[in-house]
């Protein structure tokens, strides 16, 4: 297990649903990211043994330190979910998701709907830490529901024990779309004792910059912002504006072999989403889209891929 050294700025991968699996959290840990998290897993699920679930939580090799992020609102079913947990050896860290804004995960009481009711999210939480034997447990909250709370909020989730914190600066009713407030997460980074992290539209190096030094946060949680350019971490890491074209080209071949590797043949058509976002810019990059839209077999679409972009290196 890999101690996390909370005296530098650290660099954490967001759970993004249907993007950050195993294959492109092995991808951004190679190029930087010091903590990877899975993809938000619902309790529910793992209590009634899903396969599919299970296999959420498995690790790449290089993810070290790795977390595992679950929601719930039901204590029993929590309990029992990170018991589940437990007994996984290569996890380092559970985090509880209390800022999903999603309306099946807000209804179901989980996600955001927590930050609504502060005695229900200590009792989940406080649960989570109880039962966790894993080194690290942490939360990702958001500020408020409809309207801000963001120290209030903050203050109860420092009560249940938690070694840090992430912060995405919107509230629930701000879904992806409203401005993050920034003075919120410094408000509440100069009232916590606990590490703050960061986290909404750290999009590029100089975001990132102007983020940490308006915040003083203890690092920063990229999640779409890595999305189609993974090399952002290596950006912060190399302070570095923009990346050398090989680097680009390694990230995407070695992303699709990864998908590969972990999906099989039915990676292929699961990359076209990153392709599309990796070419996008790029000369002859619908053409490309196009005939990648066509390509079954993996032998052929590595060629593809590699021949692509090999003319930008």
């Amino acid at each position: 297990m890999s101690q996390i050294d909370f005296s530098k700025k650290l660099l954490i991968l967001a759970p993004l649903a249907g993007y950050t699996d195993l294959p492109f959290r092995s991808v951004a840990k190679k190029f930087g990211a010091d903590i990877t998290v899975s993809e938000m897993i619902s309790s529910n699920a793992l209590v009634y043994n899903n396969t599919k679930t299970l296999k959420m939580a498995e690790k790449s090799p290089n993810e070290t330190p790795y977390f595992v992020q679950i929601a719930g609102n039901n204590r029993d079913v929590i309990k029992k979910a990170v018991e589940i947990l437990n007994e996984i050896p290569w996890i380092d860290g559970i985090d509880l998701n209390c800022g999903c804004p999603a309306p099946k995960v807000f209804n179901h009481g989980s996600g955001s709907s927590l930050l609504g009711d502060l005695c229900k999210l200590r009792e989940i939480l406080s649960t989570v830490k109880e039962t966790n034997t894993k080194k690290y447990t942490s939360a990702k909250i958001r500020i408020g529901v409809d309207e801000k709370m963001p120290v209030e909020i903050a203050k109860a989730v420092e009560s249940c024990g938690v070694d840090f914190v992430s912060v995405h600066g919107r509230t629930r009713k701000g879904a992806y779309k409203a401005a993050v407030d920034y003075d919120a997460i410094k408000a509440i980074k100069d009232e916590l004792k606990i590490p703050v992290i960061a986290n909404g539209d750290i999009t590029d190096f100089d975001k990132y910059n102007l983020v940490m030094n308006h915040t003083n946060c203890d690092g920063a949680m990229i999640g779409r912002g890595s999305i189609g350019k993974p090399w952002i971490f290596y950006q912060i890491k190399h302070n570095e504006k923009s990346v050398p074209p090989q680097i680009v080209y390694e990230v995407v071949l070695e992303h699709f072999d990864k998908m590969v590797e972990f999906y099989g043949e039915f990676g292929v058509p699961m990359f076209r989403k990153h392709l599309h976002v990796y070419s996008k810019g790029l000369v002859g990059a619908s053409e490309f889209r196009d005939k990648m839209n066509q390509i079954k077999k993996s032998c052929e679409a590595r060629i593809e891929i590699e021949t692509f972009f090999r003319r930008f290196v």
